[in-house]
């Protein structure tokens, strides 16, 4: 069965998600003005790029540059199952396109994963930070593999993280971009999550979250409804809080308000 789920995320650079499950369905030749980030989940891709036979399959993962043709085709009967991501060229230059021609498939387990965590994340409204975040790692890696990486700091800058923190704390319910944050700071948006994480033993994305819990907590124990506590909190809605609440305190919101806050209340001796 041909089936195709697309949207546009709230993440900046990211121009379109696409997943799609195709079997007889062949693309003719065309152009992106979009780099193709693409991975394979089942099956096998034959294409055509600049007039050179490609593929892409397993644990590779695929980079398009913009404005190059390319077609796309099953490469067995089964068809194939894929997910991609369409990438602004204000996130990769134009100069890495010559090496995309040449060689675009790389076998990175550690790339894919980080793209396969990024298309989780996109999945799930709230967390346009953490999408944020795993985009800006997933940038520089295709960056080493597709032309140069400006070499690092000799030493993590400290203070840049604590001023990330500062921006976080003071931005906990509205939340802020990287993009934002790299211009308030003047720093890169990868360098920014690189130097937090050394820092805190975090990202961003998982130190806003927790501290929107506890914010959430205190609420909650005031006796505040849940869905009032998602909006006051940060949270996309309360669903987004349900979920993020369970995988940090280990009961839903509900739970923990009717209980004060303690899953298994027992009686003290006496």
């Amino acid at each position: 069965m041909e089936l195709v789920i697309a949207w546009r995320p709230r993440v900046p650079g990211i121009a379109e998600v696409f997943h799609a499950h195709f079997v007889d369905h062949a693309y003719p030749p065309h152009v992106h003005d979009a780099w193709t980030l693409l991975i394979v989940d089942e099956g096998a891709i034959r294409f055509d790029l600049d007039r050179h036979h490609r593929g892409a399959a397993g644990t590779s993962v695929t980079l398009l540059p913009p404005n190059v043709a390319h077609d796309g085709r099953a490469a067995t009967g089964h068809g194939f199952r894929k997910r991609v991501l369409y990438l602004d060229t204000t996130v990769l230059p134009a100069g890495l396109a010559g090496a995309a021609v040449d060689r675009p498939g790389v076998d990175d387990p550690l790339l894919r994963q980080r793209i396969h965590q990024l298309h989780l994340a996109l999945d799930a409204p709230g967390d346009e930070l953490e999408a944020e975040s795993r985009l800006a790692l997933i940038r520089d890696r295709l960056r080493g593999h597709f032309g140069r990486v400006a070499a690092p700091p000799a030493e993590l800058s400290k203070g840049l993280a604590g001023e990330l923190r500062d921006l976080l704390d003071a931005r906990t319910r509205d939340g802020i971009t990287l993009q934002e944050a790299g211009a308030l700071l003047q720093s890169h948006p990868g360098h920014l999550v690189r130097s937090f994480t050394a820092t805190f033993g975090l990202p961003p994305h998982r130190y806003l979250v927790g501290r929107r819990v506890e914010q959430a907590r205190r609420l909650l124990l005031d006796g505040r409804r849940p869905a009032d506590v998602a909006a006051e909190a940060g949270f996309h809605d309360q669903s987004h809080l349900h979920r993020h609440f369970v995988r940090h305190v280990g009961v839903t919101p509900a739970r923990y308000a009717a209980q004060g806050g303690v899953p298994n209340r027992v009686p003290s001796a006496r």
